[in-house]
């Protein structure tokens, strides 16, 4: 198993080189460069930009240039924010939490409606309840998210007046569980849904696949109950697929808590991406690619564990 982890990470290090040179160059074609915040407003002098660039080492060789930032990266320095100073890894840390609890709580919700829904399909293929779940999965994928959080806010915050329409706090009520979770429900419901339904297709078909196999077969021949060879037989060789669905789905994941964060005003990365954005802080940008890079890298690494530990002809791969 060390043999396996230690061929995954050497795997992984060509791709983080791959994503930073690819972020890099974006933020150098990008319209005014890496100072556009700067050369952008009409009140800066040409010479005030020109210090700025010696500054922040603008004037040397663009290979330099990144050979620095990718160091800076490695040993903890991503850099400092054009407004405050500050420094990026601390920005993005302050908004990690929020984000976490929000993707933690979605997925959660999403992977145990899926299943259930999922593998009671697969159980009672083509009866009225699989129909039903089928073509509800199918107009929760034809819907974008934003869609669909617009649509809660209508109905549930300013309709109904039963959740909040945005935030993580009521104003004052900063540390309160009870506000905290109220401010939840929506951009969990939304953020879970299109997951939801991803799961539900996946976990049937991988469920079908294997209730049809000889060794199912035997266990039902043998006199086994339905629910022992479903716990016992089916759920393990089925759960190869959704292991590696899990590690799939991690930057779908983050893209869809970037569109939930900003439409509920939800303090999140996703929101601390469209802010920097906004304000072209492109060394947040830059912090921000490399950290979801890690962190995706890092989910479908556990996923390769995780399948490994499943069946073990897969480290031999």
């Amino acid at each position: 198993m060390i043999g396996f982890v230690a061929r995954r990470l050497l795997q992984a290090i060509p791709l983080l080189i791959g994503v930073s040179l690819i972020g890099f160059g974006l933020m150098h074609l990008a319209p005014g460069g890496p100072l556009a915040v700067y050369t952008l407003n009409p009140t800066i002098q040409a010479q005030d930009i020109e210090r700025i660039r010696i500054i922040f080492g603008l004037d040397q060789p663009i290979h330099v240039q990144y050979v620095k930032w990718a160091t800076g990266i490695v040993s903890g320095n991503w850099g400092y924010t054009f407004f405050g100073g500050r420094p990026v890894l601390d920005v993005i840390l302050e908004r990690l939490p929020a984000t976490m609890l929000l993707m933690g709580s979605a997925l959660s919700v999403a992977i145990l409606l899926g299943l259930s829904i999922g593998i009671l399909g697969a159980v009672r293929r083509y009866s009225v309840f699989d129909v039903l779940a089928t073509t509800g999965a199918l107009f929760a994928l034809s819907f974008p998210t934003f869609w669909f959080g617009l649509m809660a806010i209508y109905v549930f915050a300013i309709q109904l007046r039963w959740l909040p329409s945005g935030g993580m706090w009521e104003l004052g009520e900063e540390g309160n569980i009870l506000s905290l979770l109220r401010h939840l429900v929506l951009p969990t419901m939304v953020l879970a849904l299109v997951i939801t339904a991803t799961w539900s297709r996946y976990s049937r078909s991988a469920f079908l696949e294997v209730m049809h196999q000889d060794y199912m077969r035997t266990a039902r021949a043998k006199g086994l109950p339905p629910r022992q060879r479903l716990l016992r037989h089916a759920f393990p060789n089925a759960a190869k697929p959704l292991i590696a669905l899990l590690g799939v789905e991690l930057p779908f994941l983050f893209s869809g808590a970037l569109v939930t964060e900003t439409i509920f005003g939800w303090p999140g990365m996703g929101r601390l991406f469209v802010d920097a954005l906004n304000m072209k802080e492109y060394p947040v940008l830059m912090g921000m690619m490399m950290f979801t890079a890690i962190f995706v890298i890092i989910g479908n690494l556990l996923a390769d564990i995780a399948i490994a530990a499943i069946d073990p002809r897969v480290r031999l791969q």
